[in-house]
């Protein structure tokens, strides 16, 4: 029996990719502010070796110097796909960053947000997001057991 290349334990994600707008306030700040956005979800994804500050700033630079901060982002929902194993593949984490860039990064901070992680606490607070999640429930640094829905 030969096997596709793909992994038979990938789960799916939490919510959908066009469902962006079941969550307006993270929407809106993805869509008029994605440096913010971006930033929490890449010091999260980084398990902190990254700030939120410093993923921003250098989204924002790419943004400004290339016009397209997909080719960035992309790769974080690549490493948090990984992480999680959620379905996906890396061309197609880049082209949903392309075509719709608020809809992605809503997703993955959505994602992160149903794994348990308080997503406000890295830009709002002075003290690192991640390290602060870490600390306030332990579990975090963990991922966490996926109960198996129904299947066809």
């Amino acid at each position: 029996m030969q096997s596709s290349g793909q992994p038979h334990d990938e789960a799916p994600w939490s919510v959908g990719f066009c469902d962006c707008f079941s969550d307006m306030k993270t929407c809106c700040i993805a869509c008029w502010c994605p440096c913010i956005t971006f930033g929490q979800i890449a010091e999260i994804v980084d398990k902190g070796s990254t700030s939120c500050g410093a993923s921003g700033a250098l989204y924002t630079l790419i943004m400004f110097i290339t016009g397209l901060p997909c080719f960035y982002s992309c790769f974080y929902r690549s490493k948090l796909r990984k992480q999680y194993k959620l379905k996906g593949g890396g061309c197609g984490d880049c082209m949903l960053h392309f075509c719709c860039e608020t809809c992605a990064l809503t997703q993955e901070y959505r994602e992160l947000q149903n794994r348990g992680f308080d997503m406000s606490i890295g830009y709002i607070y002075i003290y690192p997001g991640w390290h602060a999640n870490v600390e306030k429930n332990q579990g975090l640094a963990m991922a966490p057991v996926v109960e198996k829905g129904m299947s066809k």
